[in-house]
């Protein structure tokens, strides 16, 4: 399993197209994508702008399977046209984790 962080920049005017139009749109399908397990949309308290996608997929195949479908490269372009700055992506892997509240 591995997680994906997405951090993405819009221009002022971008955050609110993306977050009614685009991801609005696509969500959906998105965490529907064989391969999908979860997705969240976050976003940056000091800076409005500033949004980050987190994904959890069953592995790096589906993942590119992901980034090579038709829904990822419309929605894509979409987005990018609203970007003040490149975005950035990393593809992580857990190393430790805290025990849940259950477990203590």
């Amino acid at each position: 399993m591995i997680k994906r962080i997405v951090k993405m920049t819009f221009r002022p005017e971008g955050v609110e197209v993306f977050l009614n139009e685009i991801f609005e749109e696509s969500k959906s399908q998105i965490r529907a994508f064989p391969g999908c397990r979860h997705m969240e949309l976050l976003q940056a308290i000091n800076d409005p702008r500033t949004l980050f996608t987190w994904s959890i997929w069953d592995n790096e195949s589906a993942l590119e399977h992901y980034r090579q479908s038709e829904l990822f490269q419309r929605t894509w372009a979409r987005t990018k046209a609203l970007f003040a700055q490149p975005a950035e992506a990393w593809s992580v892997r857990l190393l430790d984790e805290a025990p849940s509240e259950s477990k203590k």
